[in-house]
């Protein structure tokens, strides 16, 4: 993986997880090294967000992270410091696959969505990039 300064906005996509129809409802299936191109050391989930809320508002040096609408839809903005892209999650069988050095902001949350989190690092309080102009300097933009 290159250097987390390096990394760019299209070092981020959306990954099609496995979507198996039944008529008592559907399934869809997570695990690391398949659908997740990192072993998930933790998982957390966003929910209840009052409407006009934002969540996210910062960046990680190494943490790669898979965010999935589990309910519900919201838009998450991705951001390398130079160019900005805009993706509406409102898929379950869909996950959006952030690599470290990329800003993100949640918003647009809608009433009952919840916001699944799939990160390949255990919570790092010195792995978080929080402040916007510091995480320019970081990228050296």
């Amino acid at each position: 993986m290159k250097d987390a300064r390096n990394l760019k906005i299209n070092d981020c996509s959306i990954i099609e997880l496995d979507k198996h129809h039944h008529e008592k409802g559907n399934i869809s299936v997570v695990e690391n090294g398949n659908e997740v191109p990192f072993d998930i050391k933790r998982i957390y989930y966003l929910y209840d967000v009052p409407g006009g809320e934002a969540r996210g508002g910062h960046a990680h040096k190494n943490l790669k992270q898979m965010i999935i609408a589990a309910s519900g839809s919201f838009s998450v903005t991705i951001d390398d410091g130079t160019k900005k892209k805009t993706f509406m999650l409102n898929r379950p069988f869909q996950g959006l696959l952030i690599v470290p050095g990329i800003w993100r902001e949640l918003d647009d949350f809608s009433s009952g969505s919840v916001c699944l989190v799939l990160a390949s690092e255990h919570f790092e309080e010195e792995d978080y990039l929080r402040n916007y102009e510091y995480f320019k300097n970081f990228k050296h933009v």
